[in-house]
């Protein structure tokens, strides 16, 4: 059985008219993960760390570059797929830098086998770092962009 991208968006479907906030499903070798909404993980600001001992280990996202400076929100990438910062070509970008955005704010759009899925923010505050070209391939968890939080 392969996966269609008809199948995909009724897929897509149900899992918005469910309860259920995630969807992982493994079918030939292909996997697909959903989440409602669309929305972006949210990276915030990290706290003092645990003891080492305690710590779990995370893989780093890739092309992550060091932030520009300490406390900024990171949004990251919901699913692998080309990103897009505009909605369509020729058209302003959704965010530039200075932007100021709010958690249901879209971003990006990033397109997976012909469907567009929005990219929200999921901070509020002022966009500080774009690190996503537009046309790029983003990979699942990397970091689209950076929200200095505020009000």
């Amino acid at each position: 059985m392969t996966l269609t991208a008809k199948d995909v968006a009724e897929i897509m479907r149900l899992l918005e008219e469910s309860s259920f906030d995630s969807l992982s499903l493994e079918i030939n070798g292909v996997k697909l993960n959903l989440q409602r909404g669309s929305a972006a993980p949210v990276r915030q600001p990290a706290s003092p760390a645990p003891p080492a001992e305690s710590q779990p280990v995370q893989s780093a996202p890739r092309k992550a570059k060091p932030p520009s400076e300490p406390g900024l929100a990171e949004v990251a990438s919901p699913l692998l797929g080309i990103f897009y910062r505009a909605p369509k070509p020729g058209e302003p970008p959704f965010v530039e830098v200075g932007s100021n955005v709010v958690e249901d704010t879209v971003v990006g759009i990033i397109e997976v086998m012909k469907l567009m899925n929005s990219v929200r923010a999921g901070a509020k505050g002022e966009v500080v770092e774009i690190l996503a070209e537009n046309g790029a391939l983003v990979e699942y968890d990397e970091i689209l962009l950076r929200v200095r939080p505020g009000v």
